[in-house]
């Protein structure tokens, strides 16, 4: 297949690349500079230009581009850029696909759209929830629209935390746990709904051949676990102890009003993929901590 893939250098992107690659995908970057590479496309996502005759007969979109979310303070002016950094790409993404016609568009997206739902589990038929996150989430999924009014298949990635070494909130935590000084977050009952980055690359290459999937998708391991059940997988893991918590009010002082996103709670079950037939490698937290950990 001929794949596009924009947001390529990060975490996901970084680690897709090389995987299609292997299996002899010709995988082309998006990238925001004049094009150095045969490889290389060149955008401007907040002009809205792309270079659609360097794409021209790609199999594939796929958008997987935005600022991180837990990389600054939610200052206004950064609660912007998380906003405008997803809406103007997939806007962008979407206009070029209504114009090429792949066979599909896989969209970023993030389990953010269900918010804070304690015990309850939920897929991918429950509503929109309230506040910031849920917000971009539902903005960012509908700037999809130019595609699938123009009869692409639209997949939209609805990931959870993606437990990796080399990036996201996990390479911040792994350094604690290593010396010994990690711990639970808050009250440590909060639910978090994972997914190994091996599983979120799997599962992505699955959407993007089988073409009975549509929508949005939950790209998160079967069985979410509570931060103290996460937090003694990671001790046991790394044979270290685990006796810190930092407390609720800590985390507020240190984190702002992203600690909401930390101290709250979600179980987000992957009923499409499930029902679909995809295998996870890494169903529960004590397989995907050996992963992250090796």
């Amino acid at each position: 297949m001929r794949i596009a893939i924009a947001g390529s250098s990060g975490l996901i992107g970084t680690a897709l690349v090389e995987s299609l690659r292997a299996d002899g995908h010709e995988v082309l970057r998006l990238v925001r500079r004049v094009a150095t590479a045969p490889t290389e496309v060149t955008w401007d996502p907040y002009k809205g230009e792309i270079d659609l005759t360097a794409l021209a007969g790609v199999d594939a979109l796929i958008n997987l581009a935005g600022a991180g979310v837990g990389d600054h303070r939610w200052t206004a002016k950064y609660k912007n850029t998380i906003l405008q950094s997803r809406v103007k790409t997939t806007e962008t993404i979407a206009k070029a696909a209504a114009k090429l016609k792949p066979a599909v568009l896989i969209n970023g997206s993030a389990i953010g759209w269900y918010g804070d739902t304690g015990s309850n589990e939920v897929d991918e038929s429950a509503p929109c929830a309230s506040g910031f996150l849920p917000d971009v989430v539902r903005q960012w999924e509908a700037a999809t629209k130019p595609a699938s009014d123009a009869g692409v298949r639209v997949v939209l990635l609805r990931t959870g935390l993606v437990m990796a070494a080399k990036g996201g909130a996990w390479a911040k935590m792994l350094p604690l746990f290593k010396l010994g000084v990690g711990g639970k977050l808050g009250s440590g009952k909060q639910s978090w709904s994972f997914i190994s980055l091996a599983d979120e690359i799997a599962a992505l290459k699955f959407l993007l051949t089988n073409d009975q999937i549509s929508g949005p998708v939950n790209l998160t391991a079967p069985n979410p676990a509570t931060n103290a059940e996460i937090t003694k997988a990671l001790g046991k893991a790394l044979r270290r102890p685990t006796l810190l918590p930092a407390p609720a009010f800590a985390l507020k002082l240190a984190l702002g009003e992203f600690s909401q996103e930390v101290l709250g709670s979600n179980r987000v079950l992957p009923k499409k993929l499930l029902a679909a037939g995809f295998t996870f490698a890494h169903p529960d937290i004590e397989s995907a901590t050996r992963t992250l950990i090796s």
